[in-house]
């Protein structure tokens, strides 16, 4: 476990060139998480949601708000220790997934629309803030950051679970963007798997931060398996495919599989490939 320093950088940020389009990107980013069904993927991931839940030590009663909560696997994580669960998305078939879940276990969660960049609810409302996976992919890294230190009450935590650019989720993207470039000026979203980029949103109004490097093992029958779902029902993925002629979506099919074999540590038998993550444990200042 790493405690970090939170004493603010004194180095100045430098100004991209380009200003990327936020609100534009926004609504194409939007279209392609509703693409697909990430809901297939997305339940695989559930341990996350309940290491996550752990790592910030919930408690029955507390209120928990969960952002750019996917399909919910830190909702249900928080509602099954009894905490008022509010579940927030941008995408509201999401939404819908993570709503027929809780419905499914008898679970009590307010699941609401709603931007990770603006959020809808007052100052300090909640004790608890979790994300996993879902707020490193807003565009303006800074606003999601502001909005759910501004949420949380003080002395509440922020729990965060988001992938590192060393680990498979973090090449599969450098992967991507070779054949896809990103926006001019838009931050990679990996960044949010890196100590020094959470500070830098963070530090200047937490009282602690601590980070864990931990591992989400992607279990499949083989490259091809994991491959044919993913082109499927994860957005980025099938957008990418989609976005290409032919001979790309054949070069980037190989490279895909090249960077799956890389990492399986299964052998040939079948697919494991750990993908890395940063957890993070963030507590708001007091009074």
């Amino acid at each position: 476990m790493t405690n970090l320093a939170l004493c603010p950088s004194t180095m100045e940020k430098q100004l991209s060139p380009t200003t990327p389009d936020f609100a534009t990107i926004k609504q194409r980013q939007q279209a392609t998480w509703a693409s697909g069904d990430f809901s297939v993927i997305g339940v695989t991931l559930q341990i996350v949601g309940e290491t996550l839940a752990e790592a910030a030590d919930i408690r029955a009663g507390e209120r928990v708000l969960d952002v750019a909560a996917g399909n919910g696997n830190a909702t249900l994580a928080a509602a099954r220790r009894f905490a008022d669960v509010t579940s927030t998305d941008y995408v509201p078939e999401l939404l819908d997934k993570g709503r027929a879940r809780a419905e499914a276990e008898g679970l009590n969660v307010d699941f609401q629309w709603a931007d990770a960049e603006d959020l809808p609810f007052e100052d300090g409302r909640f004790d608890v803030v979790l994300s996993t996976f879902g707020s490193m992919f807003t565009p303006d890294h800074t606003r999601p950051a502001r909005e759910m230190l501004r949420v949380v009450r003080q002395g509440g935590r922020i729990g965060l679970a988001s992938w590192t650019p060393e680990g498979f989720i973090g090449q599969l993207f450098k992967t991507i963007g070779a054949y896809l470039p990103p926006p001019a000026g838009l931050k990679s979203p990996a960044l949010w798997g890196t100590e020094p980029h959470i500070v830098e949103l963070f530090g200047a109004q937490a009282a602690d931060i601590r980070t864990v490097r931990k591992h989400f093992n992607f279990r499949y029958r083989s490259a091809a398996h994991w491959l044919q779902i993913f082109r499927d029902y994860y957005g980025p993925t099938l957008k990418a495919f989609a976005a290409l002629d032919e001979a790309g979506q054949n070069a980037l099919e190989k490279d895909i599989t090249a960077l799956l074999e890389r990492f399986n540590v299964a052998g040939s038998a079948s697919l494991v490939v750990p993908g890395e993550y940063l957890e993070v444990l963030i507590a708001k200042r007091g009074s």
